[in-house]
Parts: structure tokens; C-alpha cells; sequence
């Protein structure tokens, strides 16, 4: 399940790709009738065919740059297995992490459900810029399989998209994964 950006459509299990608006966001009504801004790429909206690699986009741009030196070693040696790391969402601004999470409620009929698959943007690590997510089943397979090997951790066992910086994983291996957010002792706040 993934909530989209405004003017995205989900592609894959978990793609925002443009829709045919040239800002790649259309603004919105909201429920009072008012107007809303557009967040585009500025706000962590991601175009399709986004790589680790990809400086230009601030939603990789503003990853951690430990996260991002990590994604793009791991990217790297998977290229060698014919595969590519694709970012559906990595950084986003409080704005847009909040639009998601006003979606989410919509979508999903309350606040509890919600909190299942999208976070506030005081506890998101995609708002610190401290998680991605990684489009294309083969991807996150092969991470599944060696993400470890860099510190990458698939993080809940709902979102097998979503991949945390863990440096002691290269040691130890990932820590055991939470079910969803609502398990994770940070999203508590």
C-alpha cells in the first residue's frame, strides 16, 4: 500500500510516478473548499524513474548522506545481478508528510489505520531524511537478501519497500522488523 502525492498515480507496489500535470502536482481542494498549494518535487514528490544516483531530485539529494552512501554502494554491486534501485520516496518536507498523513486518515478512516502506513511529520524518518523506499519487486528482493551487508534494513514487516540506515546490521545483521509503524517505539511521540 502506498499513499501517492498529490498528481501521482501508484505504479508497481509502491510507484508515484507524475501525472500528466506539468508540475507534476495539481493543486487540491480541501475539505473547508480552500485552495491548497501544489507540493512537487521541492516538497519530496518523486518523478518515475528516479535512482539512488540522482543528485537533481531533493528526495534523494536530502537523504543522510550515510543512507545515501550506503543505497548507492548497495546499488552499485546489485547492478552486477541485473538489478536497479528505484526511489518511490525517500526525503520529504513536513508539508508533504502531513498531506500524506491527512490522505492517509481519508483513506483509511482514522487515525489509528493510518498510523499503520504513514507517519507524523515530527516522528517520519523520511522527514530527517533517514529512510527510502525502493521501488521494483527485484530490488527489494535483493536487499531483502543482502541489504545487511551495508547497514540496510527493511524496517516493517507491512512496507518490505521501506529501508533505514542500520550500520550495525553489517556486524550483527537487521534488528528484528516491527510490524508496522505503530510498533515502533519512536512513532510514539
Amino acid at each position: 500500500m502506498i499513499i501517492t502525492a498529490p498528481g501521482c498515480r501508484a505504479q508497481d507496489s509502491s510507484t508515484a510516478v507524475p501525472s500528466s500535470s506539468p508540475s507534476g502536482a495539481a493543486p487540491l481542494n480541501d475539505p473547508r473548499g480552500e485552495r491548497r498549494s501544489a507540493l512537487g518535487e521541492a516538497d519530496g514528490a518523486v518523478p518515475d524513474g528516479v535512482t539512488v544516483f540522482d543528485d537533481a531530485v531533493p528526495a534523494v539529494a536530502n537523504l543522510d548522506p550515510d543512507l545515501l552512501r550506503a543505497l548507492r554502494r548497495a546499488a552499485a554491486d546489485a547492478v552486477d545481478d541485473g538489478v536497479e534501485f528505484r526511489v518511490n520516496s525517500g526525503w520529504r518536507s513536513p508539508e508533504y508528510q502531513n498531506r500524506l498523513l491527512r490522505e492517509a486518515v481519508s483513506r483509511y478512516g482514522s487515525e489509528e489505520e493510518a498510523a499503520r502506513w504513514v507517519a507524523t511529520a515530527a516522528t517520519s524518518p523520511h522527514v530527517s531524511g533517514d529512510a527510502v523506499d525502493i521501488g521494483r519487486s527485484d530490488a527489494t528482493a535483493w536487499l531483502s537478501e543482502h541489504g545487511a551487508r551495508y547497514g540496510l534494513c527493511q524496517i516493517y514487516r507491512n512496507e518490505p519497500w521501506h529501508y533505514e540506515l542500520r550500520p550495525e546490521a553489517m556486524e550483527r545483521g537487521c534488528p528484528r522488523m516491527y510490524a508496522d509503524p505503530t510498533q515502533d517505539p519512536r512513532m510514539q511521540q
